[in-house]
């Protein structure tokens, strides 16, 4: 289902230092997402999303952006893609990311994406103007394989269409990296996985790769991934179940030795393991004489 509803606010403050991303605020456009990746977090009983695969669309998004750029002081980075994806096959209909984004651009306020999905490119030359600020473009990849990967995110572009789409901005000028979160134990915690996301990310232009060697797993959310662990990966839950029982943080359980190879591995390819955040000019105060 796809319905309209209208917000009262859009914009929400992050929690500073924001030592992840480097925001300043956080703009979701949508509710719901039609990805349906079996691991997403915004399922959980916290976010009161009652069905998360009901989109609701923010009619009066645009029209509240611009009232509350208009009325910020602080020229901070804006984020999207934290609750959902902006960049879900609606957005080629409705365009409200790329919107959303000639709003920002206007405004010159900076701006990083988080996205699992090549339509971005559809926003490039938005994204070139508001890099004369500050544009960032992070890919959300757990796993090289395009096959893994559809079973893992069924409603997204293939990983190899994430690659190509980081190759076309870093082509551009545009900041781009991975954002290689979450690594679900057992299932991409290997290895092999992992370097073979570092060099292919190394070859389309990544200038740095952001990791988390583990998942949360919460209330509803952990019941929608147990069922679909039983569907796509018979036996794997009651391994989770021995492994983790109610934790929140499931670290894969050789995280330590993935974190060593990972950062051995960025080092040699020369790609940063955090992203440099958008830093605001600083105006020198001129002397009186």
């Amino acid at each position: 289902m796809i319905k309209e509803i209208r917000a009262r606010v859009l914009l929400s403050s992050v929690k500073q230092p924001d030592s992840w991303f480097g925001l300043k605020y956080n703009m979701n456009l949508y509710r719901g997402c039609q990805h349906q990746c079996i691991y997403c977090d915004s399922r959980s009983e916290c976010y009161q999303i009652e069905n998360f695969s009901d989109i609701l669309v923010k009619a009066n998004a645009i029209e509240l952006l611009r009232r509350e750029l208009a009325r910020k002081r602080v020229k901070g980075a804006i984020g999207t893609g934290s609750m959902n994806d902006p960049y879900m096959p609606l957005e080629a209909k409705l365009n409200l990311t790329g919107q959303a984004l000639q709003v920002i651009a206007e405004y010159g306020f900076p701006v990083h994406i988080i996205t699992k999905s090549d339509l971005v490119l559809k926003d490039l030359d938005t994204l070139r103007q508001i890099n004369q600020v500050y544009a960032a473009v992070s890919f959300t990849i757990t796993t090289a394989d395009d096959d893994l990967g559809k079973k893992v995110e069924p409603g997204a572009p293939l990983v190899s269409r994430r690659f190509q789409a980081m190759q076309g901005l870093a082509a551009h000028g545009i900041l781009t990296g991975v954002t290689m979160m979450p690594v679900l134990p057992f299932i991409e915690d290997q290895e092999e996985n992992i370097a073979a996301i570092v060099a292919r990310a190394c070859e389309c232009g990544a200038a740095y790769i952001l990791p988390w060697f583990g998942m949360s797993l919460r209330d509803r959310q952990r019941a929608y991934y147990y069922a679909r662990l039983d569907e796509l990966f018979p036996g794997l839950r009651q391994k989770y179940e021995r492994r983790f029982g109610n934790q929140y943080y499931c670290a894969t359980p050789n995280a330590t030795q993935l974190e060593h190879v990972f950062r051995d591995l960025c080092e040699q390819h020369g790609i940063a393991t955090s992203i440099q955040p958008y830093t605001p000019e600083i105006t020198a105060q001129l002397q009186l004489f």
